[in-house]
């Protein structure tokens, strides 16, 4: 019990002083890179309450990461002439993402699989769509010059000093995500423990039976749906101020599929494994980079391109994963039995021998 605290601590000392470390050892990119894993790690807790909790398999996800960035980058830039600060457009993005989560779920209650799939992946599409052709948000061209995070005089893009430490603007980005990111963890742990989390659960191992025992299903798969995208919203508006661009091409159907294999690799329903599988997802395809030199330097010419190469044995290591570990990576231990109750009874119950004139 005592090594704990021990553990606890030394973990909290190694994710702060993780930006730092890596700027030494790989280069200030992988920075960046580290706080793109934290955005898609909010957004893979936020898809988890709607595919790991309730059930509802959601691929318009990136639709409610879109109207968040969207209404940041309209309310905090020089293209229609505001320069709301954060306070009030982080939650007005999860607000606003929350209705059209809600919007998306009150027309489809009564789907569940890939009719459920196939209405989600329209609506990301259509709202998709709508950017690009609205000139309110500018089309195709997108937004820029879109102002920094900023709280009161604190810009999180400029360097600042702190006991005679530089710590660049990027470093400031990696805090700020950190921070919300266990927020978001906390909240998301209260939520499954809650009766509306045992509510969801209860909705995604069988829907009729839940009803049966007097769960108003309609509401509470509404609430998730609210709730996810609620989550998609925040981490929306944090993209919009750190990136400080926003295009209709940065929220494809492809961004989609790729937080839902998050939740699915790590471990639907678990957050350590959610979490897991974010940052695992966001940094692999760039560690694949390097493999374009490793082609020049072998055989003196680069026979594929390293972008679909990169692409080629990411998509490799997944199908691995899935076949090897089909629960993910770290799945919930509810998860785990589900998945492997077949051959547990199988291993516990061995062929009895034939008697002779072939009675049992």
């Amino acid at each position: 019990m005592k090594l704990r605290p021990l553990l606890f601590g030394l973990a909290l000392v190694a994710v702060l002083a993780l930006p730092f470390l890596t700027d030494l050892a790989l280069g200030r990119s992988w920075v960046r890179l580290l706080d793109f894993a934290l955005l898609y790690a909010m957004l893979a807790l936020g898809l988890n309450i709607v595919v790991g909790y309730a059930g509802l398999l959601d691929l318009g996800y990136v639709a409610f990461y879109a109207v968040g960035a969207y209404l940041y980058a309209m309310l905090a830039s020089p293209h229609i002439g505001m320069h709301l600060p954060l306070w009030v457009l982080l939650p007005g993005g999860a607000l606003l993402a929350a209705a059209f989560g809600a919007l998306l779920g009150a027309p489809t209650l009564g789907l569940r699989g890939d009719y459920l799939a196939i209405v989600t992946m329209g609506f990301g599409e259509i709202i998709r769509i709508f950017l690009r052709n609205l000139n309110v948000t500018n089309g195709p061209a997108g937004i820029d010059l879109i102002d920094p995070i900023q709280l009161g005089n604190f810009s999180f893009s400029a360097t600042h000093r702190l006991f005679g430490l530089v710590i660049p603007g990027i470093y400031n980005y990696y805090f700020l995500f950190l921070g919300l990111t266990v927020l978001i963890v906390l909240m998301s742990r209260r939520l499954e423990g809650s009766r509306i989390g045992r509510a969801w659960a209860a909705i995604r191992e069988d829907e009729i039976a839940a009803r049966a025992m007097g769960l108003n299903t309609k509401n509470l798969k509404l609430l998730a749906f609210a709730m996810g995208a609620t989550f998609g919203g925040i981490s929306g508006v944090l993209f919009a101020g750190f990136q400080g661009f926003v295009s209709p091409e940065s929220f494809t159907m492809n961004e989609s599929v790729m937080i839902l294999c998050m939740v699915v690799l790590g471990g639907m329903g678990h957050l350590n494994g959610v979490l897991l599988g974010a940052i695992l997802l966001a940094i692999l395809p760039e560690a694949f980079r390097p493999l374009a030199q490793l082609q020049q330097q072998t055989f003196g010419e680069v026979y594929l391109d390293p972008a679909s190469l990169r692409m080629l044995l990411f998509a490799v290591a997944l199908i691995a994963v899935m076949i090897l570990r089909p629960e993910g990576l770290w799945p919930s231990p509810v998860r785990k039995r589900e998945l492997h109750a077949s051959e547990e009874d199988n291993a516990s119950t061995p062929d009895a021998d034939p008697a002779p004139g072939g009675a049992a």
